[in-house]
This record gives structure tokens, sequence and C-alpha cells, in this order.
């Protein structure tokens, strides 16, 4: 995502080469979400080079690629899985979890599947589960069985919040692509572990998508006055102005938590002068 085409000369250096790519966009934000590892387990030679681009409290929440997740739905992994750790193992400190995404059909007749797999992953790492079946969300049962098999392993449910961005009909063709793509699921706002993660879809309109997240500024905040350390990101269906809206709720969290570390500072866009 630190390539994203419509960052570059805005909040990137443009032309940089792949190997500052990251350098930059961490400039801007202390996370990014691994999506790429979902379509492809890396090459160990570039996720050298992401450390190599962070600092070591950088965090990454890397995706486990769809073979394992979707393909073969957490059965007969073990390669797979094996090959994957290897290659991410250069981040060190800075894979803050393994995110787990999980296909729509996977309902609560699969959690024994989901509950084995997390049984036999190392514990060098910690885990993030991404479900998406509607009854994990409307059925009281499922989510408490979801939630007992989490908590047994310590590994954290990730909720994907579209609230806001489904409650009125698309007005471009970035949110009518995202309109048939993103899931629609309930509000989920419940911690389980010390490491909450969270992933918000705004709007394309900037101000909506604050609007959207008002919820999630109280959430954050009282998760780290609690002694959590939550990961929040900040998603709008073109994601133009994602840099700049994850600061503007960094800032607003840390108006409310004011012990909150600041955002590192964005490295110039144009070379410093003297005049």
């Amino acid at each position: 995502m630190w390539s994203h085409r419509a960052w570059q000369g805005r909040f990137l250096a443009h032309p940089l080469p792949a190997e500052e790519r990251l350098r930059h966009y961490a400039g801007w934000c202390d996370a990014v979400e691994g999506n790429t590892t979902f379509y492809a387990t890396p090459a160990r030679e570039s996720v050298a080079s992401w450390a190599e681009q962070t600092d070591p409290e950088f965090r990454f929440v890397v995706k486990l690629p769809k073979l394992i997740t979707h393909e073969r739905r957490l059965g007969d992994v073990g390669d797979a899985l094996r090959g994957f750790l290897e290659a991410i193992e250069p981040l060190g400190p800075r894979a803050h979890a393994l995110w787990i995404q999980l296909p729509g059909s996977f309902g609560p007749t699969d959690v024994p599947v989901l509950a084995r797999f997390l049984r036999r992953l190392p514990d060098s790492h910690r885990y993030a589960v991404e479900v998406r079946h509607p009854a994990f969300f409307d059925d009281p049962r499922s989510a408490r069985l979801l939630e007992e098999t989490l908590t047994t392993v310590a590994a954290e449910w990730v909720p994907f919040d579209t609230t806001t961005f489904f409650q009125s009909p698309p007005t471009s063709d970035a949110e009518r692509d995202a309109w048939v793509k993103k899931p629609r699921v309930p509000l989920r706002s419940v911690a389980l572990t010390d490491r909450p993660i969270v992933r918000y879809l705004g709007r394309d309109d900037p101000e909506r998508t604050v609007e959207g997240w008002q919820h999630w500024v109280e959430v954050v905040a009282g998760w780290l006055r609690e002694g959590r350390s939550p990961t929040f990101f900040v998603h709008t269906p073109d994601n133009a102005e994602a840099p700049l809206l994850a600061r503007r709720f960094h800032d607003e969290v840390r108006g409310r938590v004011p012990e909150l570390a600041p955002l590192p500072v964005p490295i110039p866009i144009e070379p410093m002068t003297l005049f």
C-alpha cells in the first residue's frame, strides 16, 4: 500500500526507487497492512528490504496467503505456512501480528478447523483473525464460540468496520467498486487482547469519514487508558487522503490521551533549501 499512485508527489517524493518507498510512507504512519502477502508469499530479500526501511517499532500486520486461508481453508497447509514464516522472518519485532482473514463462507461450523490451526501455530508470533460470515455478528452463540477459541490462544478478533461506508449509496467510481466488494457486517468494538487491531472504511468525502470514526476515537482512547496498544487502520474507497486521515485520527485520540506519542515527522517531498 505504500506505493499508492495517488500519494506520489503529494505524500511521498516522486519518483522514488522501490527500496525507498516504504521508508517515506513510514514518515507518515507507524503501521501498515501487509495485504500484498495475501496474493503470494514475498521473497525473503524483499522482506529484508522492508525491515531495513523501517524502525524496529514500526508495525506490520501481515496477511497470510490466500492459499492457506481461502483455497485450502486452513487444512493441509504445513509447507505453505513454513515457507511464509521463513519469508517474513527478517521483519523481526516489526511483525506486530499475523493476520488471518477468512472467507465469508467460513462460518461457525468451521471454528473447530480454525481452533486446530491456531493451536499448531508457533508462539513466536501474535495472531489476529478477521471473519466475515454474518452468523459471527448476528448469533451470540456463534460469536461466543469464536471469542472463546481466539482467547484460548491469545489471538485477536479484527473488526472491519464498514458501517459508515454503507450508510448511503456510492457517489464515485471507487465507492461503487467498494460497494460490491466490501463486507456488510455489524459494528463490533470488543478487544480480546492487549493488542486490538481495527480496520475502518470511510467514504471518499473526508468529512464523512471523520464523522463516522468518532465512535472509534472514544474506543481507542479507552483502550489506551486500559494499558492496551491498539492499531487502527483508516481506509477510504480511493485511499487518496488516507495518510492525512490516519494522522488526523491519531491527533483526535491524542487530544483525549495526551501521553500518546506523536507520529513521526514526514520526510520532505522536496529537498530542504536555505531560502
